[in-house]
């Protein structure tokens, strides 16, 4: 790994003016060259599309500061001009968007639902779900897109399953996150689709206070009327996030993780081969992969300085707004040997896709089993699966919040 020089403190008096942001990819799941660069000098300023500037953290060390050190705040960013790449509502009420302690009252309800052990009590469930949309397209025959018949389904059945949602309820779901996570919704249109999803969340909660069910819409209604550690307004938050988080960014991540393997990559290994030949490599790669490819363009929550803080040999004053790219963190040379490269049994892979510190993602853990079962599942019982058209004429996804494809068009 190569060391960086040192360099002194430098006031954000003296940066020059602001980088257009996010760096938009057209096609592929590369990292963006535009960030490269970025690693070798202190942070960068940048202008996104709506919102005040912010600097933008690219370094593994920096991107982990700004994640848990408690003088950059969530709670502060709902109360700014944040700096966004959509329209998207500004997050509030949940977990998200607070800090400690609060985000750690918040956390303390679901925690224990969340643990490594209780997810992977959730394996067999989560093959059952895979094994049914499998089924129904080997039936069906191929050609199938990957990621509308089991990318999308497989988490979205589980999240809806855990939290309660009511099956004639799930595409609800569904056309509400596609909404929030568009990014070009007008006003207009999001006020709606609100008003109508939280009149749906409000008939849940009534039917779990009148009928309690095993499920995260009791625990977090015993939570709000019986112990009093969460309000309304809170409990609806968290629902929010739990529905669209439980299932937007693994059902990306599969097609993704899909797309790398079945994608020629030319001077590397036959990724794909080597999964199907070594099976128990899968929960090693699901983490390599997470490092590899870069989910989100651009779409993170600015963390604001609460006092005058160094970062990165930058002065970040007080009340100024940072972002960071995870992405271009897990690409650090720094913290990885090789970082471009796929290495399935990377020793110490610390990437940051999760987060880092208290805000680390609730649902890792359940993230983690769907992308393995995932795997696991379709190299079984699709050992021929391959690409149904020629890579020039797949679709990829431009100026959106999800780095990807728009479909995955298989054979076996």
């Amino acid at each position: 790994m190569s060391h960086r020089p040192s360099q002194g403190t430098t006031d954000t008096a003296q940066r020059p003016e602001p980088l257009s942001y996010p760096f938009w990819t057209t096609e592929g799941l590369d990292l963006h060259p535009d960030y490269r660069p970025l690693r070798d000098q202190p942070l960068a300023k940048v202008r996104l599309p709506f919102g005040e500037d912010a600097w933008l953290a690219t370094r593994h060390e920096d991107v982990r500061t700004v994640l848990s050190d408690p003088r950059f705040s969530l709670a502060e960013a709902v109360r700014r001009d944040q700096p966004r790449i959509g329209r998207m509502p500004r997050a509030g009420g949940g977990l998200i968007a607070t800090d400690a302690p609060d985000h750690t009252r918040l956390r303390s309800v679901l925690s224990k639902e969340f643990t490594a052990r209780r997810i992977e009590r959730l394996r067999d469930r989560v093959g059952r779900i895979a094994d049914g949309l499998l089924d129904r397209m080997i039936q069906a025959g191929p050609p199938a897109d990957l990621s509308e018949d089991f990318a999308f389904p497989l988490p979205m059945t589980l999240i809806c399953e855990l939290v309660g949602v009511p099956r004639e309820d799930h595409g609800r779901v569904r056309s509400w996150a596609d909404i929030v996570c568009s990014g070009s919704a007008s006003p207009e249109v999001l006020q709606k689709e609100a008003a109508d999803f939280f009149a749906r969340v409000n008939g849940w909660l009534h039917a779990r206070r009148q009928e309690p069910a095993d499920d995260l819409l009791t625990l977090l209604v015993r939570a709000c009327d019986e112990d009093g550690v969460i309000s309304e307004e809170e409990l609806v938050g968290v629902l929010n996030e739990l529905l669209v988080g439980g299932f937007v960014t693994t059902t990306n991540q599969i097609g993704n993780f899909f797309s790398l393997l079945l994608l020629p990559r030319p001077d590397e290994e036959d990724l794909l081969g080597r999964l199907r030949a070594e099976p128990a490599l899968i929960p090693k790669a699901v983490e390599e992969l997470l490092r590899f490819v870069p989910l989100l363009n651009g779409l993170t929550l600015p963390r604001y300085a609460l006092e005058d803080t160094e970062l990165g040999g930058v002065l970040v004053r007080a009340g100024e707004p940072v972002i960071v790219s995870q992405a271009a963190a897990n690409r650090d040379p720094e913290a990885f040997s090789d970082p471009d490269r796929v290495v399935f049994d990377r020793p110490g892979n610390a990437h940051v896709s999760f987060g880092y510190g208290t805000h680390y993602c609730l649902g890792a853990h359940l993230a983690r089993l769907e992308l393995q079962v995932a795997l696991e599942r379709v190299l079984a019982r699709m050992p021929g699966l391959r690409l149904a058209v020629p890579v020039a004429e797949l679709r990829w996804r431009s100026k959106q919040f999800f780095s990807g494809l728009h479909e995955l068009p298989v054979s076996w």
